[in-house]
């Protein structure tokens, strides 16, 4: 098999492209993936590939996009990037905005465990600038082009489950999460009203396996859904223009009953759950 590559360097670490020779020829839908490398952001590029999509993967793990890069059958760029900083994200935007990028997915994400009081400042800002300012940013920008485009194209916001409720032991993480589901419904109601062809989803997932609760130092209390299902569900409902898409039974059901309690009641709970986490 042969490969081809181009390298293109700009402010942000470095850039790579790698495609195969394919027999077919013709225009691609594109994709731009951040936290690309693990998890839920790989699962949907590999999704992605298999529907031929040309794919940007974004993360600031060097090794792993290019383990990556040389096993899925599409044409992809990968960006060494840490989007905490908001240089490389308008950085990122710079060079992806000369793509035309047909579906963006913000998915870069950090967590982290503790009280407020115990955790550390500049960790809770880092976490703050990759799952708040970078999604801002991202979505506005890309936003504004697809517009401007008027063809059929998608921005995907990862959230979570945690966006529905406060979060005791995990607040920063709860809060950020928060933001995101509420920026991005308000967002989709707006092109609604435009009457747009922009589709803004927002994924609010529950326990899913991937390596998050290392990086954020927690176990989860139940079991777990296997990324890439809920990666393949994200990406269909995503292409179906579903604006809210909560994968597995279990989270509808939680989501819905949440209505009928207080928010007392609701923080005990968080808070004993979050309790074993740690444990």
């Amino acid at each position: 098999m042969k490969y081809s590559f181009l390298y293109v360097n700009i402010c942000i670490e470095k850039i790579y492209t790698i495609w195969y020779n394919k027999k077919e020829t013709g225009d691609f839908m594109k994709a731009l993936i951040t936290g690309a490398s693990s998890g839920i952001g790989l699962d949907m590029a590999r999704y992605l590939a298999t529907k031929k999509y040309e794919l940007i993967l974004v993360s600031r793990n060097k090794e792993k996009l290019e383990e990556i890069q040389e096993t899925l059958p599409t044409k992809v760029t990968i960006i060494v990037a840490d989007l905490s900083q908001e240089q490389r994200v308008k950085e990122l935007y710079a060079f992806a905005k000369k793509e035309n990028i047909d579906v963006l997915i913000n998915n870069a994400g950090l967590g982290d465990f503790g009280p407020l009081t115990d955790t550390d400042l500049n960790k809770d800002l880092e976490l703050i600038n990759t799952n708040i300012k970078a999604v801002h940013i991202l979505t506005k920008y890309f936003v504004k082009d697809m517009e401007k485009r008027n063809t059929d194209t998608y921005i995907l916001n990862v959230a979570s489950s945690a966006a529905f409720q406060p979060g005791p032991l995990m607040s920063t993480y709860y809060a950020t999460k928060s933001y995101v589901y509420q920026l991005t419904e308000a967002l989709y109601y707006e092109e609604q009203k435009k009457k747009t062809k922009v589709h803004v989803s927002v994924l609010c997932p529950g326990p899913v396996a991937t390596n998050f609760n290392d990086v954020a130092g927690v176990k989860f209390s139940v079991k777990p859904l296997a990324s890439a299902y809920v990666a393949r569900y994200a990406i269909d409902n995503m292409l179906k223009n579903k604006m809210l898409i909560i994968p597995g039974f279990k989270m509808k059901c939680a989501k819905f009953f949440s209505r009928f309690v207080s928010d007392k009641f609701l923080l005990r709970i968080i808070y004993r759950v979050q309790k074993r986490k740690a444990s």
